[in-house]
């Protein structure tokens, strides 16, 4: 049975371990919640004041909390604790101090008989209230390891008695390797009593970047649902406006001064006193006016002490005046909804501001939120070099004047000049905005996107009815996205429901598997279609389903999406055992084996992706030799460096087993321009191949798993075909519809010499960077292989390697899994190297293939010398997209 989506009874529960009312942690919550707000759900919080218990809050009532928060979230507590024999703060510190930091053992056996009673009254209360979902945050670190004990005990009850599927998300921003390690604050790994993940069928973990991921596993190797979900910033510039108008003189801050913003807690780890001592630098700067303010927010009452020698440094060092210590702000207005009645938000102190300053601790940061909320906002930031800043920030490109730890506990002079520069020069502020907000663009904004894909594919998309129960023995889930295919549709699904074993016989009952048809708004009868095969085929699963945006990259993405959601939901399925999405294409024919083949491919290699072997008929082409010859020549080319490297993934059919979906976040939607409108992008397979090979994972080719592809686009538009355009122009990858009746076929007509030749120069052109330097341009190591090497010559391969370097550090590329990221290499390395490639694939491939195509005009006229200077500038005008029509613009065969 899987959580109820969409209703208006449906009931989010979530429990931060912060004990807090607003933090990094309180804050990504509500992020997160609304989405489920949007779905129907009715929100809850705990804000854990019965589980930590260093805030002096242990039992404590809510006063006015609800206030710092939107009004759609309700604070709530689990009833009964205080009635806990033996629970209190004091026990908790006890536990902490005694277990976990010192090892001694002789409280567990109360910690274990605290907690089977703390879970009774979690799941009463959560029965009471009629939970549906629950977000817990934070909750491994073992600051309460017997509140986290019955947590995970009250989860696996409540999950079973209620029939639920994966109805958890367990997400943790700090761990012990990254929270005050020195101070072995939480013992040494493998924090033994630290209570460890448990890979539950009812849970989904988060961590927020891949190196929590990979200490995790490092941690906990047998963790098999653990995904990356970053933090998301995605609010709208920081502007002032009418209800901020006052911020200044309400808190009274001059209107000309210079304003640092310092959005954090007031405790000691956050190291404020670096920030003081900056303001006293900056104060008196030669190059800046002496007006210069620091805000810094928090709660004075969490650290009393903090506070009081905070204001009693501000005052040693001659700036206390300029020191505006002005308690809790809501957050991010436009994140979260600012909360009714209540007065500012940190976007309205970001609007004032000139400059957020992030001058924390170097082991205690889990992410930096402040920094990503300052990117958003458009106002420049100022950090130290935290143990995560190059991780989530520094690697990226993000733009800061950053305290080097290593130069000094306090800031050193050049540090303090590098900020005073920012501070005197409007248009570096400009610029260092504007760079960073289109990095956030991309790398900070898309969590959001990543949460709600997360959820449909653990309950089913937002407007989807609950999926049909997912019998526990399938293994594999079909997916076949369709638009107007009624014609089609009876043929296609007959040969999905008549694949063979090896034996024979029906590979249903030796290896079951399910259909997910994929409506896209067809307006013919395709859903009926579907539906009265799957009424008379009960021994096949059918679904389907709907995707109401059209596009064939939206309908396969929610497809597998759906299919991962039941799959995941399906409590009585053996982990062990691993689980296939398969694409498949309406307008192509698979063979008998063709599921089987990649079946036991993908079973025999592990490998994340398997792609299939794509074929025409050559008797289709009978008549037209010179086509065919064409066509032949790049299937011999693909089987080659298929064969070698794995190949890409078809739409017209791979596989991916399911955990290296959700690892890359599944199938991006990338959107481009076509006359005026957004359109989906068509190379959805392609990039999402990209994504999971430049994750590490491994791509295996299968093939005697053989898909027929259908040759209407080669009989309807042989002249685009044949010009490269079959697929668009300018970068811009679309496909037209070529099933109207009324266009008339080129039937029999095969190609003149000229239109051979340039048919073939298309196609080879688009083949080679693609197929031959891409693979060895993700990774690189490739080269090491023998049978690699063996391919290109071992001198080649060590020369690829040089240059495949040269020119990514060139270009200051840390990453090409972005859509087009890898073109620009790909194609300088194809003019660089094309004579050589083309002898290697004359050597293995066939004599036929002959030399490469001519060069483009323009670079047949560069001076000597200077060849790979315009190669260079040839690849990366993107303004005249010629780079892309000259290599086929995504496709030709």
């Amino acid at each position: 049975m899987g959580v109820a989506v969409g209703c208006g009874e449906s009931v989010l529960w979530g429990i931060s371990f912060d004990a807090t009312p607003i933090s990094g942690v309180v804050v990504e919550f509500v992020k997160t919640a609304r989405i489920f707000q949007q779905r129907g759900y009715r929100v809850h919080l705990d804000l854990g004041y019965d589980v930590k218990a260093d805030k002096n809050v242990f039992f404590q009532p809510y006063r006015d909390e609800a206030a710092l928060l939107p009004d759609w979230v309700r604070l709530a507590r689990i009833d009964g604790l205080d009635s806990v024999p033996g629970y209190d703060a004091k026990f908790a510190t006890a536990v902490l101090r005694e277990v976990v930091q010192a090892g001694d053992e002789r409280l567990l056996p109360r910690v274990e008989a605290i907690a089977e009673q703390i879970s009774h009254r979690i799941v009463d209360t959560w029965r009471r209230r009629g939970v549906s979902f629950v977000l817990v945050e934070n909750g491994t670190l073992p600051e309460n390891i017997t509140y986290t004990r019955a947590v995970y005990l009250a989860i696996e009850r409540y999950g079973r008695e209620e029939g639920l599927g994966r109805f958890v998300l367990w997400r943790d921003h700090d761990l012990m390797w990254q929270s005050e390690p020195a101070a072995g604050k939480y013992g040494i790994f493998p924090y033994p009593h630290a209570v460890a993940p448990v890979d539950s069928p009812h849970i989904q973990y988060l961590v927020q970047h891949a190196e929590a991921r990979r200490r995790m596993l490092h941690w906990q190797p047998d963790l098999h649902h653990l995904a990356v979900l970053p933090n998301t910033f995605s609010t709208p510039p920081a502007a002032v406006d009418e209800h901020n108008a006052g911020f200044r003189r309400d808190y009274g801050i001059p209107a000309q001064a210079i304003l640092i913003a310092r959005p954090t807690r007031l405790i000691p780890q956050k190291r404020i006193d670096r920030d003081l001592h900056l303001l006293a630098a900056l104060h008196v700067h030669p190059r800046l006016p002496a007006d210069i303010y620091l805000f810094v927010t928090g709660d004075r009452a969490e650290s009393p002490a903090e506070y009081v020698r905070l204001a009693a440094l501000a005052r040693r060092l001659g700036v206390a005046d300029r020191v505006v210590f002005g308690g809790w702000l809501a957050p991010h207005a436009g994140e979260v909804g600012r909360p009714a009645g209540h007065g500012y938000s940190v976007q309205d102190l970001f609007a004032h501001a000139d400059l957020v300053s992030f001058l924390t601790s170097g082991d205690y940061e889990s992410y930096g939120n402040p920094i990503g909320e300052a990117v958003a906002a458009g106002v420049p930031y100022i950090t130290t070099g935290y143990d995560l800043y190059d991780l989530v920030y520094g690697s990226v490109g993000f733009q800061a004047p950053v305290m080097d730890l290593a130069a000094g506990d306090l800031p050193t002079p050049p540090f303090v000049d590098a900020v005073a520069d920012l501070l005197v020069d409007a248009e570096t502020r400009r610029r260092t905005v504007a760079v960073n907000q289109r990095l956030g663009a991309r790398r900070l904004a898309c969590s959001r996107r990543q949460v709600r894909d997360l959820l449909d594919r653990m309950v089913g998309p937002a407007t989807a009815p609950r999926p049909t129960p997912m019998d526990a023995g399938i293994r594999m889930s079909v997916v076949l996205p369709v638009y107007n295919e009624a014609a089609n549709l009876p043929a296609v699904l007959a040969s999905l429901y008549g694949q063979r074993g090896d034996d024979g016989m029906p590979l249903r009952n030796r290896v079951p598997y399910e259909v997910v048809v994929v409506d896209n708004n067809s307006t013919d009868t395709t859903v009926e279609v579907a539906r009265r095969f799957a009424a008379a085929h009960p021994d096949l699963p059918v679904q389907v389903i709907q995707e109401g945006e059209q596009g064939v990259a939206c309908a396969r993405r929610a497809g597998m999406q759906f299919a991962v959601a039941r799959s995941r939901a399906r409590a009585d399925a053996e982990a062990a055992r691993r689980f296939y999405l398969v694409s498949a294409d309406a307008d192509c024919r698979v063979d008998p084996t063709w599921l089987w083949e990649l079946f036991v491919t993908m079973e025999a290699g592990k490998a994340a992706i398997g792609v299939c072997d794509y074929y025409y008929r050559a008797e289709h082409f009978a008549g037209r030799p010179r086509l065919w010859a064409a066509i032949d020549r790049t299937l011999r080319c693909r089987a080659v460096t298929f064969r070698l490297f794995g190949g890409f993934p078809d739409g017209k059919g791979f596989a991916v087993e399911r955990g290296a979906y959700e690892k890359v976040g599944g199938i991006e939607i990338f959107y481009q321009v076509q006359d005026g409108r957004f359109v989906p992008h068509l190379s959805d397979d392609w990039d999402f191949g990209i994504s999971v090979r430049g994750s590490g994972e491994e791509i295996v080719y299968a093939p005697r798993s053989r898909v027929e592809i259908n040759p209407r686009r080669v009989d309807h538009a042989l002249a685009e075909v044949i010009a490269g355009r079959a697929y668009g122009h300018g970068g811009t990858i679309v496909m037209r519809d070529i099933r109207d009746p009324d266009l008339a076929a080129d039937g029999a007509r095969d190609l003149t010499a000229a239109q051979a030749r340039q048919a073939w120069e298309f196609s080879v052109r688009d083949f080679t960077p693609k197929n031959t330097i891409l693979p060895v341009l993700l990774t690189p190591s490739l080269l090491d292989d023998d049978a690699v090497a063996d391919f290109f010559t071992p001198s080649l391969a060590r020369r690829l390697s040089r240059r495949i370097a040269e020119i990514l550090d060139e270009m200051r590329v840390v990453d090409l899994t972005p859509i087009h990221a890898y073109k620009t290499p790909s194609y300088r390395l194809y003019f660089e190297f094309a004579d050589e490639i083309f002898a290697r694939l004359r050597a293995t491939v066939g004599s036929d293939i002959g030399r490469p195509p001519p060069l483009p005009t323009c670079l047949r006229e560069v001076p000597d010398g200077r060849f790979r200077e315009f190669v260079r500038y040839y690849c990366e005008d993107r303004e005249s997209g010629a780079a892309h029509d000259h290599f086929g613009n995504g496709g030709v065969f």
